[in-house]
């Protein structure tokens, strides 16, 4: 048997608000229902996964899920919960865009051709391009009045900043995708944040209005973290589902960092696992909360899913280099990207293969050929090691006078370790 779809988003604490008669639609039969994600970036964020698990658990009740790229609507801008217009992109960036942000959504969800209610992407330009001006007030803008548009409050936000018409018709644009989809793909809800409200709305109205259909509104919570802090955003801005922009080294972090209030909420919007297995782990959370099983299984779920397994098990690794009892072999097993995103921000040296080469102690190489960034002087260094304070690539040093013989990570670096906390990248070219 199918799992009720509002019922799911309600327990899981994702559901805002609902047209009255969406839930006995969705109960009589399968039905198409679509979100828009904005195509301005080459990658989606974290900030979109709320949508997308909405999209996920939208086809995994039965239902038809489509994702709509907003082509023609990311070359206006939408006024809601934006506090300036935002710039204007050209027809080839948005379609890269659109290839990227779809190649991100198969990872969820299933678009193979062989179901009913496999997931279909549209671009809204495909219906907008050859919609003329005169054409799209006589269909589209004579249905809507203007004392209806003003009444949003997506709008009513904006008019003491300034607001464009481009933006204040941004209402309409979107309207109009939702009864084109309703004539050419039968669908018939629209899912959103709960800013896009009155967006979705404006949508059903003109289908009531233009074909007296019944449509329907489904919006779901935004959100906040239990700190105040904005969700989705770190000191480097976005975490995005693109490795090249967010290491998975650095995603999986943001997950694992979790505070066990955000991870409770967290672990039931962003993961499958039902009522019963999430109520197990927030039980055994609570009996020993120190072992952070909420915030691990959370991290792998969203780890494994928007990149690999491999990706997932190098950042555990990774993980375990700065915070844990890890050993050379994991260190050396690491790829350049992942020991990068580690060690991102520790002070760096660089010196030549040759002075490395020349260096006749690690005493030498820790203090004058790295040029006393990691220690002032030889004593120092050959103090601190005496004191079995010092590693280097997690090999702890006990002879001031050994050799310098290590295994480069990468053939090319040398991870030093002063003390518990203090890490040196030494390159060596």
């Amino acid at each position: 048997m199918k799992k009720n779809f509002v019922e799911e988003l309600r327990w899981r604490g994702m559901l805002h608000d609902i047209m009255p008669g969406t839930e006995d639609q969705l109960k009589k039969e399968m039905t198409a229902g679509y979100i828009g994600f904005d195509p301005t970036a080459d990658s989606l964020h974290i900030g979109h996964l709320v949508q997308i698990m909405t999209l996920l658990q939208f086809q995994q009740c039965g239902h038809k899920p489509y994702a709509l790229v907003g082509g023609a609507t990311g070359m206006v801008g939408d006024p809601s919960g934006k506090s300036a217009e935002r710039n204007l992109l050209s027809e080839d960036a948005l379609r890269y865009n659109e290839s990227c942000v779809k190649s991100q959504l198969e990872k969820f969800l299933d678009f193979s051709k062989g179901t009913s209610n496999s997931a279909e992407m549209v671009n809204n330009y495909d219906w907008f391009k050859e919609f003329t001006f005169l054409d799209f007030i006589r269909e589209v803008g004579k249905h809507i009045t203007i004392n209806y548009m003003m009444a949003k409050d997506s709008v009513q936000k904006r008019l003491e900043t300034g607001l464009s018409f481009t933006e204040f018709t941004y209402q309409l644009v979107q309207g109009y995708d939702f009864y084109w989809l309703y004539k050419n793909k039968n669908c018939k809800l629209q899912m959103g944040g709960s800013d896009q409200w009155g967006n979705i709305v404006t949508g059903t109205e003109l289908i009531r209005r233009k074909s007296d259909g019944d449509a329907y509104a489904l919006t779901t919570q935004l959100i906040k973290k239990a700190d105040g802090t904005k969700f989705g955003k770190t000191e480097g801005g976005n975490v995005w589902l693109d490795p090249k922009k967010t290491s998975p080294y650095k995603f999986y972090q943001y997950w694992l960092n979790t505070s066990d209030e955000d991870a409770s909420n967290f672990i039931k919007i962003f993961t499958q696992h039902n009522r019963e297995e999430i109520e197990t782990l927030i039980q055994e959370h609570g009996q020993a909360p120190h072992l952070r099983k909420l915030q691990l299984e959370l991290a792998k779920d969203i780890t494994l899913r928007v990149h690999s397994q491999t990706d997932y098990e190098m950042a555990v690794k990774a993980s375990s280099i700065l915070f844990g009892n890890s050993v050379t072999e994991d260190l050396v097993s690491l790829d350049e990207d992942t020991l990068l995103a580690v060690f991102e921000g520790v002070p760096q040296v660089t010196i030549s293969r040759s002075s490395l080469e020349a260096s006749n102690t690690v005493t030498d190489l820790l203090s004058e050929t790295t040029k006393a960034v990691i220690f002032p002087s030889k004593g120092e260094a050959r103090k601190m090691i005496q004191g079995g304070g010092v590693s280097i690539n997690k090999i702890k040093l006990s002879d001031p006078n050994q050799k310098p013989e290590f295994e480069l990570i990468q053939n090319k670096y040398l991870l030093a370790q002063k003390g518990r906390r203090n890490y040196y990248l030494i390159i060596v070219e």
